[in-house]
């Protein structure tokens, strides 16, 4: 993709801009708001991973990501889960690629930590971004969490 897309790390400088981002108002439902993610990455900063997403100087994404490091390899019933916990793409920005440019982001640092497979859930219903995760490779894995459908990705191998 175009090399002007990078993550950024949230700092004193862009933190007011990350939470005044966006989405389209009928996606609102299926989003929680940025400050709230960055909240819960504060409390939780072992597991979470909040970055933005910036093409050229212009913030146009909010993603965050989940490492497990609480799983028990004792427990062949327990494995890891780490995957994309949020994503929030610009409403005037969707369509141009900064969403897939996200989720690829979240799926090389996963591959990074030694983890195969990336995680999301999603809310049901119209204007919901089942499609989008369906289209990026996520199958539905029969799973609810709470009231989200959890899906899953296989990584590719080094």
């Amino acid at each position: 993709m175009d090399e002007r897309l990078r993550l950024e790390k949230i700092t004193p400088d862009n933190v007011l801009d990350a939470c005044g981002l966006r989405v389209a108002p009928e996606q609102e439902r299926f989003v929680a708001p940025v400050a709230r993610s960055l909240a819960e990455a504060y409390a939780d900063p072992e597991t979470a991973w909040p970055r933005l997403v910036f093409d050229g100087d212009r913030l146009v994404a909010f993603v965050m990501a989940f490492f497990d490091v609480r799983f028990d390899p004792a427990d062949p019933e327990d494995r890891p889960r780490s995957g994309l916990w949020r994503l929030a793409v610009a409403a005037d920005e969707q369509g141009k690629g900064y969403g897939r440019f996200a989720v690829d982001a979240v799926c090389e640092e996963i591959l990074r930590r030694g983890q195969k497979r990336v995680t999301v859930t999603w809310g049901e219903g119209e204007h919901g971004p089942e499609e989008f995760y369906l289209r990026l490779g996520f199958r539905r894995t029969g799973e609810m969490s709470e009231d989200e459908v959890v899906g899953e990705m296989d990584l590719p191998r080094g």
